[in-house]
């Protein structure tokens, strides 16, 4: 599990002076051969010491004709962008010779879509470079890290599509190994920023706090929250807030589709855009593109509004286009909705709601299916008192993921079939994501249920070789095995794995027959704080409390 770095920035006049104190006194240098070690050479080596491929690295940044870490950092998001680019266009060119094979012809179309939105994420990371002088960039390390971890989410989702086509697959895989290297490489560089500088001989110091957790009393949100968001949110609380979209299926509104108000929605504002959407069943599949960023869409309550689709793997759809509704537009908040995915468990990868939003948010919600039920694919996203039901990896994706205060309901799955709660994809050891589950209950549906403990249920497995997920704090009932977790069917991750577990409460808290595998933790107090909202979203801006959804900032006790 890599452990995000939180780098705080020191005045610019010390950062100029040892940076510029150590590049003197390397001038001065000479390596074994007696002769002059170049800057530019000693600096390419400093940051690709960071990074997995090396040669890649090397080969990627020798052109840099300078010696400014800022344009060390630049560079290796640009060359990763000009990969992914490259990648596009090969992808692209095959789609002519398997238009008689239709599930391949759908994941090279999809990864088409991957990869445009892996070209916004770098376009994003190199912009936010550009735009801050060095001793503001590690302001921007996690910002950094999280978009540039959605580029790698995006190129296995891309390959994750070629199920079905084991040729193509090889192929591909192939074709995304220079995206892939370079995005890694850049990746590297962004997360251990503080250690390359160290090695310019820039010691940054530890950062100041000041961030207070849950206020208690009658008071719901924390104590930093503002004043607008505090006012927004009571006025829905109190059904006293004026939308700028009313959907209703009777006509009562502006609009009568939830995709009809998504289209008439402002695009690429900064100004939040509120959509109210009147109870009713509405069979809808909706995407919030990504040109639809700031949406805050609220209901009548999540068994009042539901949106509803049965889409699924079987029938022929990839398991991310099997989505009910899709958030990718950032910055997308949610209050009081329900989101259904009803191809039951016979027709397995079936997603009732898929998120790629950044800093998006769902409060009061609840998500209903089988297999693939909420599907965290990228970027930073926030659940709270939530209901999450299904069977096997329903909770799953590849994102910096925090759920608290939710319940958690496991289903009945088919005969012979056991149940996961999660199944969490990071593949590169410096990716910020994970699955945290703090404060919620783990429960089975009683109903349809009655023979859990016939049915082996587990916290999670691992789909991806950096699998990184913690329970804490929360309360897991009877039917959960007492190994905990299992493994991921033919794969075996146990060592390069993170999953931990703090503080949960309940019969199937017990800790005393936990795997033992090496990727597994009982942590303490002091490790369970790095995931914990305050350590586990960060961002450059405080995003969570701009939401006006209540949370819990650190641990309980």
């Amino acid at each position: 599990m890599s452990v995000k770095v939180v780098i705080t920035a020191v005045s610019v006049i010390l950062l100029v002076g040892v940076v510029a104190g150590f590049f003197a006194v390397i001038q001065h240098r000479k390596h074994s051969g007696g002769t002059e070690l170049s800057l530019q050479m000693k600096a390419v080596s400093n940051f690709c010491s960071a990074t997995s491929y090396k040669e890649a690295c090397q080969k990627s940044l020798n052109s840099v004709n300078s010696t400014d870490p800022e344009q060390f950092i630049g560079r290796s998001i640009l060359v990763a962008e000009e990969a992914v680019k490259k990648f596009f266009n090969y992808s692209d060119s095959l789609i002519v010779k398997v238009k008689n094979n239709s599930r391949t012809k759908m994941a090279l179309d999809d990864c088409k879509d991957m990869m445009s939105y892996a070209v916004q994420s770098l376009q994003a990371s190199y912009s936010e470079v550009g735009n801050a002088q060095l001793h503001s960039i590690s302001d921007r390390v996690s910002d950094l890290r999280t978009w540039l971890s959605a580029v790698i989410s995006y190129q296995e989702s891309c390959l994750d599509g070629f199920e079905s086509d084991e040729g193509m697959k090889e192929n591909m895989t192939i074709g995304i190994t220079d995206a892939r290297e370079l995005t890694s490489n850049a990746l590297a560089i962004v997360s251990k920023l503080s250690e390359i500088l160290s090695k310019f001989g820039l010691q940054l110091k530890a950062p100041k706090t000041s961030r207070r957790l849950l206020s208690t009393g009658k008071d719901k949100y924390p104590s930093w929250f503002s004043n607008v968001d505090r006012k927004l949110l009571a006025k829905i609380d109190n059904s006293n807030i004026k939308p700028n979209a009313i959907v209703a299926m009777d006509g009562s509104g502006h609009f009568k589709t939830i995709a009809e108000a998504l289209a008439a929605a402002p695009k690429q504002s900064n100004v939040r855009h509120v959509i109210y959407v009147k109870a009713g069943v509405y069979k809808e599949y909706i995407t919030v593109d990504k040109k639809t960023i700031n949406i805050l869409m609220y209901g009548d309550g999540p068994r009042k509004t539901i949106v509803t689709g049965n889409k699924n793997y079987v029938d022929g759809t990839p398991t991310w286009k099997t989505s009910t509704f899709s958030a990718i537009g950032d910055g997308f908040i949610c209050r009081s909705m329900g989101f259904q995915n009803t191809a039951g468990p016979s027709k397995h990868q079936a997603v009732a709601l898929r998120i790629q939003s950044d800093r998006s948010a769902f409060f009061d919600c609840r998500m209903d299916g089988n297999q693939d039920t909420l599907y965290n694919h990228a970027n930073r996203q926030f659940f709270r008192n939530c209901v999450i039901s299904g069977t096997i990896d329903f909770i799953f994706g590849d994102s910096p993921t925090l759920i608290q205060n939710t319940l958690i309901i496991a289903r009945r799955p088919m005969d012979n079939q056991l149940n996961t709660v999660t199944a969490q994809g990071k593949t590169d050891a410096n990716e910020n994501t994970g699955i945290v589950i703090q404060n919620c209950r783990i429960v089975p549906e009683q109903i349809l249920f009655p023979d859990r403990f016939k049915i082996a249920t587990y916290l999670g497995r691992p789909w991806k070789q950096y699998s990184t997920t913690v329970v804490m704090e929360s309360t897991l009932a009877d039917f959960i095995r007492s190994e905990g977790w299992t493994p991921w069917a033919g794969e075996a991750f146990e060592d390069t794995l993170y999953y931990a577990e703090y503080n949960n409460r309940g019969p199937g808290a017990s800790l005393d027959r936990r795997v033992d595998w090496k990727g597994y933790h009982k942590i303490d107090k002091n490790t369970a704080m790095r995931f914990t909202a305050q350590s586990f979203l960060l961002s450059r801006e405080n995003w969570l409390p701009q939401t006006g959804i209540p949370y819990i900032a650190g641990l309980r006790s």
